[in-house]
């Protein structure tokens, strides 16, 4: 009862926020109608630069269940009707650059002082995120996909496609004349 009455008064339009929740930046935060999430939600969203874009905009009907954890210091954004499982990390920067020749990046340097590389990460809608997947800087994820349990996802996934593993690799496509998920070596046929 306390966290529908919370909800009602300081998270409008959402339709349940459970308690506890950790919200850091909540004015660079906004999200649509029907919005959903399970306890111990956390999302950050803090920068240097003042800025007049949602640094986390979540769409309508959005669930998020527990223990999620989102954090941006540039832009992360949800569609509409997404469903993210419990324990999934999504975050659009690291301490270091890891993909280009960085002297500060160094091993020999403390992470904590390494500078914050941020790229925008997009989940497009009706995605559905499973247990304990991480989603990194950079992503997006197309409408209508699947991310496996446990996946870290560290390129884009096209639309209607499922990703799982480590990294996350397509395993499956769904063909829309077939109406089913096939395997990527029954496209291929």
């Amino acid at each position: 009862m306390m966290s529908l009455l919370v909800t009602w008064i300081f998270f409008r339009p959402a339709r349940l926020i459970r308690l506890p929740i950790y919200i850091r930046g909540r004015n660079n935060i906004s999200w649509g109608r029907g919005f959903t999430t399970g306890v111990g939600a956390r999302l950050d969203a803090f920068s240097e630069k003042k800025s007049s874009v949602d640094m986390i905009k979540i769409g309508n009907r959005v669930q998020i269940n527990d223990y999620v954890h989102i954090a941006a210091i540039k832009r992360v954004v949800i569609g509409d009707d997404v469903l993210i499982a419990s324990k999934v990390f999504i975050s659009d920067h690291n301490h270091g650059r890891y993909d280009v020749v960085d002297l500060q990046s160094s091993p020999d340097i403390p992470p904590i002082l390494r500078p914050l590389h941020s790229e925008e990460i997009v989940i497009g809608d009706r995605v559905w995120i499973g247990e304990s997947a991480c989603i990194l800087p950079g992503v997006t994820i197309g409408a209508g996909s699947i991310i496996g349990a446990g996946a870290i996802v560290t390129e884009n996934v096209p639309e209607n496609s499922i990703a799982a593993g480590v990294p996350a690799k397509i395993i499956k496509h769904y063909d829309t004349q077939k109406k089913q998920w096939i395997t990527l070596s029954e496209l291929r046929k």
